[in-house]
């Protein structure tokens, strides 16, 4: 017994030429590194960015790598068509130009959208991030300043709002005259709110908003302000004019919270935290006479901030209430390192990025997204890409993206496939048998003796037949054995097994992957349901096994009854649990029957009729037509039908004698009530006549128990019945016996 030491490690080179020497001194390891990287990168991707209607757009891209580079570019996921005769073109350093930016009012297409470019050489394709590409606008104001009358001394806010892309710039207008910002008294906020305190009687007028982007400047409706009394005199308890609102933003952005109060005295504004830590300092700025600004926000100043009004030297206060959320795009803390395996071998990239909320992470291969498959698994969130079984058409540039509300980041590595003409070829001739309930024996053909020399040992992957790759166990097993057995394996389980050979250059391709089942005996019989899905069509659906590797597939048969020939088994893997019957005869009725098979057998079967008819009639059968319930042996027909009528039927009219005229006890009479049974009961009934029990007859020739050798496993017959009702539709109507 051996195993194979195929650790993995970090070789740092002062300069190229200590690539060459890495490499011969990792020639040995199945794990030698890459010394250019992906050997194409970005230097520039394009950024989100706002355009102007009819003016030029250009975004850049800018990459590195050995030539000769294509670089293309897509819109909202598709190729974006450049060159002679559109307005966009592609430049000589990759970046796109789009001559005129358009909305086109014809069925509202637009350039705006999400861009990206693609850059691709020899070694594979590399995308990079995308940029979201927004139409400048400033449409109508969707809430204008309203008149309002206040004390003189008190507080005046004045509030519009438009949304504006790029956000826009709001400045206010007294009497059609920019408004002083000199006066300590006004307080603008950058989010269209202005803030009068201490109202003078000069400050009556009238009041309106001005907002301005690169689109458009647009004036709000007027607000007239009304300065009403005296300075008050009376007492008046603190009140929350307006207090903090929900908001969501990036790190190094500027928070501004509001909190505007009134009363008599002026009441005095702080802040604190929910959570009760500290606000701290740092960053930290009071615009007006209560609003909180905090400067380059972080992470760690996200919270609930609640602002209080305090009635100077009493207790008296009223608070509000506010949610900071920070958000922080992706940044990695891990990204894929290029790497070099040889055929047949693995390799595991790692990508681990944090961000606020929690970033997502796809994997793109050449561009395109990675689908995990037989070789290639996503595992830890996606965070780990591990590729097994490595192939040629594994060989490309792998990316991974992360994504979150409030960006994305992108980091790839190349995968180089080496064929070193010192691997081992592929294992041939691998053979199982059963040897016990928990044991198998492989085998496989020795290899030439020229090949021996350079193999060290095998590897033997064994999992249960339908279990993940990553249940996956692994047994190595000496150069000179070419026969193993298995042990302590479940009984009655199938197994996938497929061999490698490793020498010192890595491991050689598979062999062919062998199915074997342990000793143990067949499947359970599988419990499955019919649907009617229309008049010419049934599904069929059953339930898979609990455990992996008790069942290897499923086969599924079905003919008309009761004279129709039965149709050729139809094969499914054991993963499969439906399957529809279609193109059958409208209204006939059809025998389906299921047996689940391992390495040892095929289990007893289950059967079921199902009728297509309409009006959920059947056919008339009569007692000749009627066959054996014998899964293994002859097929069934619609007898068991005939029998449940003519069961109910008697047992009815049984009920109501017994209720007339009583039940009297004759000598020679059983206590209880017989049912007729088939020969294998040892009774039969007496046509139109009485049994030996006594009792009449209800029908001529039937027999409730199916015929059969009784050396066989008992078979398990169901009967069901579904019609159609009311075409076109899917209703179905259920009956079930067993016969």
């Amino acid at each position: 017994m051996f195993w194979l030491a195929l650790g993995s490690g970090v070789l740092h080179m002062k300069s190229t030429e200590d690539c060459g020497m890495a490499m011969q001194r990792l020639t040995m390891r199945e794990d030698w590194g890459m010394c250019n990287g992906s050997e194409l990168a970005f230097l520039v991707e394009p950024s989100d960015v706002i355009a102007v209607r009819d003016r030029p757009l250009m975004l850049d891209c800018r990459v590195e790598g050995e030539g000769p580079i294509t670089v293309t570019w897509h819109k909202n996921g598709a190729p974006l068509l450049t060159g002679v005769g559109t307005r966009a073109k592609i430049l000589s350093n990759g970046t796109l130009l789009i001559r005129s930016f358009q909305k086109r009012r014809e069925g509202d297409t637009t350039d705006a959208g999400e861009y990206y470019c693609a850059a691709q050489n020899h070694y594979g394709m590399l995308v990079s991030r995308k940029a979201r590409v927004q139409l400048a606008s400033l449409p109508k104001f969707h809430t204008h300043p309203e008149s309002m009358a206040v004390d003189e001394g008190g507080v005046a806010r004045f509030q519009c709002q438009v949304n504006g892309i790029p956000e826009a710039n709001i400045t206010w207008e007294k009497d059609r005259v920019v408004l002083s910002t000199s006066d300590d008294r006004y307080t603008l906020l950058p989010m269209g709110i202005l803030q009068i305190t201490g109202v003078k009687k000069s400050d009556a007028g009238i009041y309106r908003c001005v907002a301005s982007n690169i689109a458009n400047t647009r004036n709000s409706h007027e607000a007239h302000l009304n300065v009403t009394g005296g300075i008050a005199r009376t007492y008046k308890e603190p009140v929350i004019l307006s207090g903090p609102q929900n908001l969501t933003i990036t790190v190094h952005q500027t928070a501004i919270l509001e909190c505007i109060a009134t009363g008599n005295p002026r009441p005095i504004v702080s802040w604190s935290r929910l959570d009760g830590r500290s606000i701290g300092v740092e960053g930290i700025q009071v615009l007006g006479t209560g609003n909180l600004m905090i400067s380059d926000v972080s992470l760690q100043h996200s919270g609930v901030y609640v602002c209080a009004a305090n009635r100077p030297g009493t207790r008296m206060r009223r608070t509000a209430l506010g949610r900071l959320v920070v958000q922080a795009p992706p940044e990695f803390l891990q990204w894929p390192q290029s790497l070099s395996r040889p055929a047949g071998g693995s390799a595991v990239f790692s990508c681990v990025a944090q961000g606020a909320p929690e970033p997502h992470i796809i994997w793109l291969k050449n561009g395109k997204i990675l689908t995990p498959g037989d070789n290639v698994k996503l595992t830890n969130n996606n965070s780990t890409l591990a590729v097994t079984r490595i192939t040629p058409e594994d060989e490309a540039i792998y990316q991974c993206i992360a994504e979150n509300s409030a960006g994305t980041n992108q980091a790839s590595a190349r995968l180089a496939v080496s064929v070193s003409r010192g691997l081992p070829s592929a294992p041939q001739g691998l053979k199982g048998t059963a040897l016990s309930q928990t044991s198998l024996q492989l085998s496989w053909t020795q290899p030439a003796e020229e090949s021996t020399d350079s193999i060290i040992g095998y590897v033997l992957h064994i999992r249960k037949h339908g279990e993940p790759e990553s249940k996956e166990l692994q047994e190595a097993v000496s150069k000179t054995t070419f026969q193993h057995d298995l042990t302590n394996l479940d009984p009655a389980t199938t197994y996938s097994i497929y061999l490698k050979a490793y020498s010192p250059l890595g491991a050689s391709q598979q062999s062919g992957t062998v199915v074997v089942t342990t000793l143990g005996g067949v499947p359970t019989p599988p419990t499955f349901f019919t649907k009617a899905l229309n008049a010419t069509a049934v599904q069929v659906l059953w339930e898979l096994p609990s455990k992996p590797g008790k069942v290897e597939g499923f086969r599924l048969s079905y003919r008309r009854v009761p004279h129709g020939e039965s149709q050729s088994p139809i094969q499914m893997p054991c993963h499969v649990n439906a399957h529809t019957l279609s193109n059958l005869d409208a209204g006939a009725v059809y025998e389906v029957k299921l047996v689940a098979y391992n390495g040892n057998g095929e289990s007893d079967c289950s059967k079921k009729l199902v009728s297509l008819a309409e009006d959920g009639t059947i056919a008339k059968t009569t007692a000749e037509e009627e066959s054996q319930c014998n899964c293994r042996g002859a097929e069934s027909s619609l007898s068991s039908i005939v029998v449940g009528i003519h069961i109910g039927m008697a047992c009815i009219i049984f009920c109501v004698l017994f209720l007339m005229f009583g039940y009297r006890r004759r000598k020679g009479t059983q206590d209880s009530w017989s049912v007729p049974r088939g020969a294998e009961g040892g009774h039969h009934a007496e046509s139109n006549g009485v049994s030996k029990q006594g009792v009449t007859a209800p029908a001529q020739g039937i027999e409730l128990l199916p015929q059969g050798n009784t050396g066989e496993h008992p078979t398990h017959c169901q009967v069901l019945i579904e019609h159609i009702s009311g075409l076109p539709g899917t209703g179905t109507g259920n009956s079930t016996g067993t016969g």
